[in-house]
């Protein structure tokens, strides 16, 4: 959890209508006269979390320079070692960008299988949030997320399930893997080894 960290507001863009109207001019000719007018569009921007659980200590440059490509500016992650997995580092770092800025990240990562991470996207205006996981063998794991953090399961994927399950144990494994069990418990060891860890803050350079 993040305290005491102060959010920068949604930046504004500016664009420029214009309109051809036309005037009067000597004689009682019109002539055509452009007016410009500028307007403020509020980008749609949110933000996020990167939970790097687990990554070769000789991956750890390679990985702040995904997440450079991805944000537009510098990274320089405080990497520590993870006590859960030997040789292996851990790090967190908390950003804010564009809506889908989540999803980008984790393409970003994937790219090396051997890595463990956590991405989260929190709700902004007009879009759910979102949770996406990766765990060696697995891939990635993906689900929707309310704005107090729980994962949401649509009305649509509980039909189905339900048409589908054969038995109450079918239905009970189809819930697991809808909220991402198998996820949860490979990462769990690796989740409370960076209880308390520091947070630093990315910001995408848009």
């Amino acid at each position: 959890m993040v305290v005491g960290q102060t959010v920068p507001s949604t930046p504004l863009h500016p664009f420029e209508l214009r309109t051809a109207i036309t005037e009067s001019g000597p004689l009682g000719k019109t002539r055509p006269v452009l007016i410009r007018w500028r307007c403020t569009v509020q980008r749609r921007s949110t933000q996020g979390v990167v939970f790097v659980h687990a990554c070769p200590k000789a991956l750890c440059q390679h990985v702040d320079w995904a997440l450079e490509r991805v944000i537009g500016g510098p990274v320089s992650l405080s990497w520590a070692e993870q006590p859960a997995q030997h040789g292996a580092y851990r790090a967190e770092v908390a950003w804010t960008g564009a809506t889908g800025t989540g999803a980008k990240l984790v393409a970003a990562l994937k790219a090396w299988p051997m890595l463990r991470f956590e991405v989260t996207e929190e709700p902004s205006q007009g879009n759910d949030g979102e949770r996406m996981a990766y765990v060696p063998g697995h891939g990635v794991f993906r689900a929707p997320m309310s704005a107090n953090g729980d994962l949401v399961v649509t009305e649509q994927q509980l039909r189905h399930l339900a048409a589908t399950a054969g038995s109450g144990e079918a239905f009970r494994h189809g819930v697991d893997e809808l909220l991402g069990a198998a996820w949860d418990d490979d990462l769990e060891v690796y989740r409370h080894a960076g209880d308390g860890a520091p947070i630093s803050w990315l910001h995408q350079v848009v």
